[in-house]
């Protein structure tokens, strides 16, 4: 795992131990990052589920305002610590449920969801991020899924932008529409 683009370009990231934490595979990173490459300079992003925290050390990199890193892992946790100090890098890194965190912070411009898979969290997620109305006008909510995984349809003015395959994993744009 490496750091894509930016500032902290080609700085490597500490990986897991275990199997308890997925990470992001880099041609996956980098097709996501191409899709959204002109939407994160300047953008308060919130990374769920953030696990090692990759997704959102690349944003900061890439001149992200701010990133906020939610996990309920304690692993998990230290190793985005450990990862945003090896790139010099700061975040607001929190312990804590991920759905229970929606609609405690304000508003988002970019939000990435990448859940453990089969668990129904992708999709309670997405529901609580468009309840509470976390995300600005015009922000994007990057999922990550099995190809088979259904997002469920969205009520106006959030929408599904596109959807993209890579072997096994579906990524999904989700747009809010602004004024």
């Amino acid at each position: 795992m490496r750091v894509i683009t930016g500032t902290a370009r080609g700085r490597k990231l500490k990986e897991p131990a275990g199997m308890d934490i997925r990470p992001t595979t880099d041609v996956v990173k980098e097709a996501v990052f191409s899709m959204i490459q002109f939407d994160i300079e300047g953008r308060r992003v919130l990374d769920l589920f953030a696990g090692t925290g990759q997704l959102g050390i690349e944003c900061l990199s890439r001149g992200a305002a701010s990133v906020t890193f939610v996990d309920e892992s304690r692993e998990a946790v230290k190793l985005i610590r450990e990862n945003l100090e090896r790139c010099g890098m700061r975040g607001d890194v929190l312990q804590t449920e991920s759905i229970g965190f929606i609609g405690r912070d304000g508003k988002y411009d970019l939000i990435f969801l990448d859940p453990p898979y089969d668990t129904g969290l992708l999709q309670s997620a997405l529901e609580k991020i468009v309840r509470f109305d976390i995300l600005s006008d015009g922000g994007i909510i990057v999922c990550e899924s099995r190809q088979e995984t259904t997002i469920p349809a969205l009520p106006a003015p959030y929408f599904v932008e596109k959807e993209r395959r890579y072997g096994k994993i579906k990524i999904t744009l989700c747009v809010k529409k602004g004024n």
